[in-house]
């Protein structure tokens, strides 16, 4: 029992994977494939209920479809772009239904080099974070413009993950190939959030 811990909704946590405690949530995975076969465009949007297309706009068919809830990228060439999916499992599936689609179109899409581009994920760390501290003492890595953009954005070199860190202790992590990367930039980050605490008790008081 010591190697396991409890977050929201009493959901177990491998301590030992996740020493904070605390597993962010992905929540939008951007995956690639290669349909390995010229498209025309025009031909898909008509046929297929759930696509949208506009060249002038963007030189791609926007499709749809609700399960798993994902948006589709088409481009004339047979490279497809899929975002919107909640784990690579469920984008992997998604890219799998377009390509079927397509192919029912009469297109003899194949389905070659799948590729997880991006994984968005977020957490809370359930408590305040003092940003001008944090961006004064990791300024090799960090930029705070609060004008420009509320959070800091930290650009860690290892694993090579982007963190969008909030006053209010929310945390978004996006830039990784494999979830791991998201879980590991996170847990390196979590001991500086914690030395740049926010004192609830004396609000102006501010530490550098």
């Amino acid at each position: 029992m010591a190697e396991q811990g409890l977050v929201e909704g009493s959901q177990p946590v491998d301590l030992k994977k996740h020493p904070s405690g605390i597993v962010p949530t992905l929540q939008n995975i951007v995956s690639t494939v290669n349909l390995d076969c010229k498209l025309d465009l025009k031909a898909i949007a008509l046929q297929a209920r759930n696509a949208e297309y506009n060249p002038k706009r963007f030189a791609a068919v926007i499709m749809r479809i609700r399960e798993p809830k994902t948006t589709a990228l088409i481009f004339a060439s047979g490279k497809m772009v899929c975002t919107g999916a909640k784990s690579e499992q469920q984008s992997k599936l998604a890219a799998r239904k377009y390509a079927r689609i397509i192919q029912k179109l009469g297109f003899p899409a194949k389905f070659k080099d799948f590729k997880i581009q991006n994984i968005v994920g977020s957490c809370d760390v359930k408590f305040p974070i003092r940003l001008e501290g944090l961006a004064y003492s990791h300024g090799a890595f960090s930029s705070y413009e609060p004008e420009l953009f509320p959070g800091l954005i930290y650009r860690m070199k290892q694993p090579k993950i982007v963190l969008l860190i909030f006053v209010s202790g929310k945390i978004v992590l996006t830039g990784a190939k494999v979830r791991d990367e998201t879980y590991t930039a996170f847990e390196n980050i979590y001991p500086v959030l914690t030395e740049f605490r926010k004192n609830q008790q004396c609000k102006g008081y501010s530490r550098s």
